[in-house]
């Protein structure tokens, strides 16, 4: 008995995934042969970054013409984008089907993870209403000079390292820029000194580190826990870790008690969320009162932003360094563009900072080249048949945007491995097709933060250029290889450049 019932379990177990992996093929859709127990996604963290596996999958299903191909993480179904217009629909044209990124989230056993990233529906919806003042270009020039500050000692330190060595010094710039970032993001999200350009053990920089310094098994941890969202939730799975949580809310809730105890009033992130805690609405807009956040959610939405600063900005700073020193003649023409703009304005003010087209090119370009979300996912809110299709994709399933892919596609950019500025030429721009430049994603749900990323990378950028000159050196990487144990799109061993202080 004990054997005809181990034979039908594993009789229905065999049939069961077998159902599953011909989802796509029932539908006529083209696919990529999934593999028991990961689908297609085996290779991801321990081989190459998810960004290199989604462009593989990109390349081979495109010929069929299709808008969408099919491929599994694990044994459930997701439809890879590969038309612009199929983007377009995803992101903007019917975003009432896909509002929700699909990414798991676990607000009861990990309150952190409850940010605006993550969270769905209405929840979300009247979230980013609240958040969304706290990004506008007068909050942006107010906390200017605070990140202009940071950016004299950040300055100040790659002076040290260079003076020990007249030719110029081989410097690992992107945990340097990690360090300017964390204390950037520790000042206007906390207003607290993180000092790790001073010192590189500094624990905010730690927790960030280990938030997005993933092992493989991590990795597919949080594939598992998107796929199966609501059994993660029953068995009470946090995706953060115990001591980074921890800490966050530690920080938050003594920098609120100790701000409301002295009365401190300063222009950084903590003290608007502050002001929509304890009374619902910012200090200068008007009678618009868009309802209170919880401390969960300060804390939640502090976490997050502290992420978006520290790993995003310093990661694209870096690929445009890596480019910038193996292209010495759009390095010069980069700090020519800076110099211009200072002297123009009376120094590096914010005015100076929106009047640098050059830099924006540079960085732009980067965020092309090695974009740091490098695929978006959006998960079906209700049964959508797909337009010009029998295909109805059943509520729940997600669809990946492959946007490295999309960025690396020689039909939107000729030559796409060159790296050319002039890409994002203003004329250029303005004939350039709708969804081939997905940096922030698009849509509803585009990057809250785009303004203060840019912001963080013009003045990081600007002072590196007015002050330094950068070549590649003997541990320069090129082409780089890409991290496969990072979430975000990371050069494996850092990033050399050899760093030169430039005469005045």
């Amino acid at each position: 008995m004990f054997i005809y019932l181990l034979l039908a379990v594993i009789t229905v177990a065999v049939w069961y995934v077998h159902r599953k992996y011909s989802f796509w093929a029932d539908r006529g859709v083209p696919f990529v042969k999934p593999r028991f127990p990961f689908g297609n996604i085996q290779g991801i963290g321990r081989r190459m970054h998810s960004s290199q596996l989604m462009t593989k999958f990109y390349n081979e299903l495109k010929p069929s013409g299709r808008s969408f191909g099919g491929i599994y993480f694990f044994t459930n179904p997701v439809a890879l984008a590969l038309d612009l217009d199929f983007v377009k629909s995803v992101l903007v044209r019917d975003f009432g089907y896909f509002h929700d990124r699909g990414v798991y989230y676990n607000e009861k056993d990990d309150p952190i993870s409850g940010h605006l990233f993550n969270i769905e529906g209405t929840k979300w919806t009247n979230l980013r209403k609240k958040l969304v003042p706290t990004f506008s270009s007068g909050k942006m020039k107010q906390m200017c000079p605070t990140i202009v500050s940071v950016g004299d000692r950040f300055r100040e330190c790659l002076e040290r390292i260079c003076s020990v060595a007249d030719g110029g010094e081989e410097v690992e710039m992107k945990e340097l820029l990690a360090r300017f970032t964390t204390d950037v993001i520790g000042t206007c999200a906390f207003g607290i000194d993180c000092n790790s350009l001073n010192d590189p053990n500094a624990e905010f920089l730690r927790m960030g580190r280990k938030v997005f310094e993933v092992p493989r098994g991590r990795i597919l941890k949080f594939f598992f826990m998107a796929s199966f969202k609501e059994f993660s939730r029953r068995i009470h799975i946090k995706g953060t870790a115990e001591d980074v949580s921890a800490f966050f809310f530690k920080v938050v809730r003594e920098t609120i008690e100790y701000r409301e105890k002295n009365n401190v009033q300063r222009n950084d992130f903590m003290n608007l969320l502050m002001q929509l805690k304890n009374s619902g609405q910012l200090d200068d807009s008007g009678d618009e009162v868009v309802g209170k956040l919880s401390l969960n959610e300060v804390v939640a939405q502090a976490f997050v932003f502290f992420l978006g600063g520290f790993e995003t900005s310093s990661t694209t700073m870096s690929y445009c360094l890596h480019e910038l020193s193996l292209n010495p003649e759009i390095q010069q023409r980069a700090r020519e563009c800076v110099l211009e703009a200072v002297q123009k304005h009376g120094g590096l003010t914010y005015e100076a900072l929106m009047d640098m087209p050059y830099i924006d090119q540079c960085i732009n370009e980067s965020l092309r080249k090695y974009p740091p979300g490098a695929n978006l996912i959006r998960q079906v809110s209700r049964d959508y048949r797909v337009p010009g299709t029998d295909v109805i994709f059943p509520k729940g399933m997600n669809v990946m945007i492959p946007v490295y892919a999309i960025h690396h596609d020689p039909e939107h950019y000729p030559d796409p491995e060159r790296y050319d500025p002039d890409r994002f030429a203003a004329e250029r721009q303005e004939n350039r097709t709708p969804f081939t430049f997905l940096p922030f994603g698009e849509g509803p749900r585009i990057c809250i933060a785009q303004r203060f990323g840019m912001l963080e990378a013009r003045i990081g950028l600007s002072v590196l250029l007015m002050n330094f000159a950068f070549s590649r050196c003997s541990k320069t990487s090129v082409p780089l290889v890409i991290s496969s144990r990072h979430a975000v799109l990371t050069p494996e061993g850092g990033l050399w450049l050899k760093v030169e202080k430039l005469k005045a």
